[in-house]
């Protein structure tokens, strides 16, 4: 894939790690995805660290000592054309805004969002940053579920608020996985959470050239596997992780 220079509006355009140990995470996503690190200084005793990867940011890494009682967590970003009249909206369809629209610099615009089943997403109007500079590649971010018990809700919000489309794709039970369409873009689905101890959330998933190899040397790093490699339609295959300070994700790997 081609470096990203813009990401459509809809399209997933970032991704953020809280953790409660960044060098350890350093470590661990470095040598599980082969990304590098670049830390900045946010003030006393604070650094944003930033993920790299075939030489462009892939994501940020910051400490959940910023938010206290934050569990580590794998945030996403969605693009946005404008980020004012999105949260305006986003309130009027149900949603709860957990941080209004604020400038980050001379990067963007953001503000944090919760969904009305729960979940929490932020939005990212680009300045001069305009996410995620690769992706469609081993190592990089290729799809995002929703995990939610409330997928008619989600569906209302989501498609209100963004213009995507969910559907359960054709033939397909209409109870069951729901894809996200942005545009022409298949970018990611929405499913019953697994766990009903587990708050609804977005799941993040990375691209590996072998799910069962990655998620091997993902336990040896310290990780912990919720869900082995599984294949899927016969040619998918994708597991679902914690890494070592529990921040979940899932490992995918193309059917060919």
């Amino acid at each position: 894939m081609p470096h990203i220079e813009k990401h459509k509006p809809g399209s997933f355009s970032w991704m953020e790690l809280g953790t409660s140990d960044q060098n350890a995470a350093k470590q661990f996503y470095g040598s599980l995805l082969g990304w590098k690190f670049e830390d900045h200084p946010m003030g006393p005793d604070q650094v944003y660290t930033m993920f790299g990867f075939d030489g462009k940011d892939i994501a940020g890494c910051y400490s959940t000592s910023l938010s206290p009682g934050m569990p580590p967590n794998w945030g996403i970003f969605i693009a946005v054309e404008d980020t004012d009249p999105v949260v305006s909206r986003a309130e009027q369809l149900g949603g709860k805004i957990l941080r209004p629209a604020m400038d980050v610099g001379e990067y963007g615009r953001m503000a944090v969002i919760q969904d009305p089943t729960g979940a929490v997403f932020d939005v990212w109007k680009p300045k001069s940053h305009s996410g995620m500079g690769v992706a469609g590649e081993n190592g990089t971010l290729c799809w995002a579920d929703l995990m939610t018990d409330d997928r008619e809700g989600a569906k209302t919000f989501y498609e209100g608020l963004f213009g995507w489309r969910l559907d359960p794709g054709k033939g397909k039970d209409p109870s069951g996985y729901l894809h996200i369409q942005n545009g022409e873009d298949y970018i990611g689905g929405v499913q019953t959470k697994p766990n009903p101890q587990a708050p609804p959330h977005w799941l993040l998933y990375f691209q590996v050239a072998d799910c069962d190899a990655s998620t091997a040397k993902a336990k040896q790093l310290g990780a912990q596997v919720y869900v082995p490699p599984m294949t899927i339609e016969g040619q998918l295959t994708f597991s679902v992780l914690a890494d070592p300070q529990g921040a979940a994700f899932a490992l995918f790997q193309p059917g060919h």
